[in-house]
């Protein structure tokens, strides 16, 4: 084996930079859209200091890294993701969902394989974040109507509308920046269901796996918030004549209790209200309100030497702690929420919703509660905060759309523009594929057509775009067309075909998807595709052969995002509702890429003739 000469040293930087990238792309500590920027930025920069012309003699201008601003997969994703918003916020898909939580009732079984199907057929169409979505709260609550974990069906769900969504060029947005790139690069627009067939096949297969053999694979787990905070309860404080408090400042009280007392408000006899300052005297009489844990406020009545009353009723073993209209529920940071990378201060969330936050949970990480400064903890995807509040107050919440409630005790969102809504998805799909107009002129019509019949509003179709799906988009392409021009992805094809000489193109093709696939588990798959895809094109002329069938398996493999947690962020969803660990992704994920992978090994060279 003998491999080619190594490529000018701008190809050589824009490889090592390409390394570099998918490298912090893999580190929590370095946000994605910090390491888009920064690639952004040095291909920029490096290009301005060392100009760089292509073998055409053509100069390559540093300002043309920043065109996947306005690059036609861009606005396709965006403008797609806004519109399955609307099916969201009109709760047009609501019937489809109840239908599903009767069907539940009676033959699970039967219902469990319905609801992969649905949610593998609704994902080809939109984008599978909303799908995800709807179907968690449904089988959640199914799980503690029956006493069944819930880890048996969250999983295998968010897997299936992944296998779903790579079999149409919309279903997600790695399948449109595939397209977009190969086009861009001169290759035939590959158009909506012209790898249907082959995805459809592998998917029926991966289906059956996912209801009969994956719900084996998977322990029993615990959602990951249960019981972890008691509910929190409003009571006074009686100081009697000699209690301890009796005298002492806020502060001291404070101090007596290991700073764990707030108080909210202090009455005293005159019915007058002070100000819970920390030089505040207390006085014999005075009722200290303070919101706390049974736990604390029985342990602050014991300290303080106070009684605990709620309203004018001393609690007690006849009269315990109560709450009426409170409920627990959970909430998940999903992208584009408004909760994304803030924290509760920031948001002022207790204000600004009427609900108090018990406890957070992360993935990989402890819960975190009320005594451990919550407040001060930026959210990210996937992080679940369990609130309690007024159950009209949670409804409310789960009908206006813009949290995503967990638990099922409200009604899903249903307006009267649901069907509206569905309309406006059928034309921008129907348009698009029968080749009238691009995606890219559908998506961005149904969106002006959706904000024109308040289906959404500017602000909901604001917080649906996500800088950085917006940002990893932009500095992907950017860094593939660098890879293209300098030729730094001719002589990755190059490597590639010389590492694997002596193998049938067929073969060639499958050690390509793999490659893939195990690459869009470690990195975003956005990357992963559009850094592919100009390799394949690549690998198919050194071969001289079809290049579409390998731009297909570049698509293929990057969808193929189930073995880690990470890799997708409908997994991070799912991972947190379901309480499963790590490795539960990588037992199921890993034979679920193996079937996808061997399935589509075999139907592409069939398919697709590579001569």
């Amino acid at each position: 084996m003998s491999l080619p000469p190594l490529p000018d040293p701008h190809a050589l930087a824009v490889l090592a930079l390409t390394v570099l990238a998918l490298y912090l792309f893999t580190r929590e500590a370095v946000a994605i859209e910090t390491s888009s920027l920064f690639v952004l930025a040095a291909l920029t920069i490096g290009f301005t200091a060392f100009p760089y012309v292509t073998l055409q003699g053509e100069h390559l201008e540093p300002v043309a890294f920043f065109s996947g601003f306005g690059h036609e997969a861009l606005v396709a994703v965006c403008a797609l993701m806004i519109a399955g918003n609307g099916l969201v916020r009109t709760g047009a898909l609501e019937p489809l969902g109840r239908s599903l939580a009767r069907l539940w009732r009676l033959s699970p079984a039967l219902s469990m394989l319905l609801t992969l199907v649905i949610g593998a057929f609704l994902s080809a169409f939109v984008n599978n974040v909303p799908i995800v979505v709807l179907l968690l709260p449904i089988l959640v609550s199914v799980s503690l109507r029956t006493g069944a974990p819930a880890s048996g069906v969250l999983m295998p769900m968010g897997f299936a509308t992944l296998v779903g969504g790579m079999s149409t060029s919309i279903g997600t947005s790695t399948n449109l920046l595939v397209v977009s790139v190969a086009a861009d690069m001169g290759l035939r627009r590959l158009q909506m269901f012209d790898f249907f067939i082959p995805a459809a096949i592998v998917a029926s297969i991966a289906i059956v796996y996912l209801w009969l053999i994956a719900p084996r694979l998977l322990p029993a787990r615990e959602a990951a918030l249960t019981d972890t905070s008691p509910r929190i309860f409003t009571a006074q404080l009686a100081v009697l004549e000699d209690a301890f408090a009796v005298g002492k400042t806020l502060a001291d009280l404070i101090e007596k209790t290991g700073g764990m007392l707030a108080v909210s408000r202090i009455m005293r006899d005159s019915g007058t209200s002070i100000l819970p300052l920390p030089d505040a005297y207390i006085q014999a009489g005075d009722r200290l309100l303070v919101n706390d844990t049974p736990e604390h406020l029985k342990e602050y009545e014991s300290v303080l030497g106070a009684t605990l009353y709620v309203g004018d009723t001393v609690v007690d073993e006849e009269h315990p702690l109560s709450e009426e209209g409170q409920q627990i529920a959970e909430i998940v940071v999903v992208q584009g929420s408004p909760l994304q990378g803030m924290t509760l201060r920031q948001l002022n969330f207790a204000d600004r919703y009427q609900l108090l936050v018990l406890a957070i949970h992360r993935a990989g990480s402890t819960v975190e509660t009320l005594r451990e400064k919550i407040e001060q903890v930026r959210l990210r995807t996937g992080d679940v905060l369990l609130v309690q509040g007024h159950l009209d107050k949670i409804a409310e919440i789960k009908r206006g759309g813009e949290l995503l409630v967990l638990d099922a005790t409200a009604d899903l969102p249903h307006t009267e523009k649901a069907s509206t809504a569905l309309v406006i998805m059928a034309g921008i799909v129907i348009v698009a594929a029968f080749g009238l107009v691009p995606i890219a002129i559908s998506a961005v019509c149904g969106v002006l057509l959706m904000l024109i019949t308040r289906c959404l509003t500017w602000r909901h179709a604001a917080m649906t775009l996500s800088t950085q799906v917006i940002l990893i988009v932009v500095a992907s392409l950017a860094l593939g067309s660098a890879l293209l021009k300098t030729g730094g992805a001719d002589y990755l094809a190059q490597v590639f075909v010389a590492v694997t000489t002596g193998a049938s193109p067929a073969v060639i093709l499958s050690g390509l998807m793999l490659l893939m696939a195990i690459l869009t588990n470690i990195v975003s798959n956005n990357a992963a595709a559009v850094i592919g895809t100009p390799i394949a094109i690549g690998i198919a002329q050194q071969l001289q052969v079809n290049p579409e069938p390998f731009v297909i398996a570049v698509l293929f493999g990057a969808n193929m995002s189930y073995a880690t947690p990470m890799a997708y962020k409908t997994n991070l969803l799912v991972m947190n509702a379901g309480g499963y660990w790590f490795m539960d992704f990588f037992r199921v994920g890993v034979p679920l890429t193996i079937i996808v992978w061997l399935g589509l090994s075999l139907l592409l060279p069939f398919m697709y003739p590579l001569s």
